[in-house]
């Protein structure tokens, strides 16, 4: 261990006590997209001893431009992100426990996601997962680092149940649609992704290694274009929020779920089942046979029918893309997949 991590024990900051409390690390990454990519990489190499990956997603040419870890070829095959991450960093390090899994995170399973880990990285795209993970960081006293990056610009900050704000004492509500920019309307470049992803990471290892007292505490704004870092100074966690304040856990308790989703950049719609099932993607794609041409594996199933891409997932979810219209997705999941 000495030699691979020798100019990381170096580092006054992390020494030998730090490598091997980063080795007894437990870390989960929910999204394998752009920042989660630069994270999961980042903490394979500095040597953390178990890394679990979540992403709903599969690569796309459109991503390489910033997701580090893909190739065209997990491209061309549209492997699933988590899978496709877990593949390339076996290679980058393979005395490294990674647990890849392929399922949209929900009320019904982060719990089990975060239940065993030491710390979750932020890697997701959207503030409705977010405030659902900041629901379950709360209750179960997990700390997590919240980052987000689009066109140049992008924020972070780190939340320590009890100790910190937590995400809902900074944004209480969630931001109105189409009141910020987003990857489809406004782009990104590959050097924010970075930027972000280093802070977020550096967090996670002054958690991991017990050096908490070294934490920012902050908001903190970046926009790499203009080379502008700002800092807003965190005060304690808010006696009114209605997450840590008033554990309410909106977002875990809920009963109803948003079983469509609209993907950011990709006039493509994601369809959830309302009831948990595992379909039978040879069985499917039999059944679909007539239809034309499709690509089957272990993970997905991809057919082209109407001028629309499905993609159908062994956990009955499809992405439907060739629409931004959640009803016109509906109606297509329900025709060729099922209710």
């Amino acid at each position: 261990m000495s030699e691979r991590y020798s100019r990381q024990i170096l580092f006054p900051g992390i020494g030998k006590d730090g490598q091997q409390k980063l080795a007894d690390g437990r870390v989960l990454i929910l999204g394998c997209g752009a920042l989660g990519a630069a994270h999961a990489e980042s903490m394979v190499r500095a040597g953390t001893g178990f890394v679990r990956l979540v992403d709903r997603d599969f690569v796309e040419y459109s991503n390489l431009q910033r997701q580090s870890l893909y190739t065209e070829e997990d491209a061309h095959d549209r492997t699933p992100k988590a899978i496709a991450a877990r593949n390339r960093l076996t290679q980058i390090n393979s005395a490294i426990e990674i647990d890849a899994i392929v399922a949209d995170v929900n009320q019904t399973n982060i719990e089990e996601f975060v239940a065993d880990v030491d710390l979750v990285l932020d890697g997701t795209d959207n503030f409705q997962i977010r405030y659902l993970l900041n629901d379950a960081s709360v209750k179960t006293g997990k700390p997590w680092v919240y980052g987000a990056a689009v066109s140049s610009y992008g924020t972070t900050m780190t939340i320590i149940p009890g100790e910190t704000p937590c995400l809902r004492c900074i944004f209480e509500e969630i931001p109105a649609a189409g009141s910020a920019p987003t990857c489809d309307t406004a782009g990104v470049i590959q050097p924010i992704i970075s930027a972000v992803s280093s802070v977020q990471v550096t967090e996670a290892f002054k958690i991991l290694t017990g050096k908490t007292d070294e934490l920012h505490r902050s908001l903190l704004q970046i926009d790499i274009w203009r080379s502008d870092w700002r800092k807003i100074k965190a005060s304690k966690p808010n006696i009114d929020c209605p997450c840590c304040g008033a554990e309410k856990f909106e977002f875990l308790n809920a009963s109803e779920q948003d079983f469509l989703t609209s993907l950011c950049g990709r006039n493509a719609v994601q369809v959830r089942p309302q009831n948990a099932a595992q379909i039978d993607l040879e069985a499917l794609a039999r059944r679909l046979s007539s239809f034309g041409e499709f690509k089957v594996n272990e993970y997905l199933l991809r057919f082209v029918v109407e001028d629309y891409e499905i993609t159908v997932f062994k956990d009955a979810r499809a992405i439907i893309k060739g629409t931004d219209d959640n009803a016109a997705a509906r109606s297509v999941y329900s025709k060729y997949v099922g209710n």
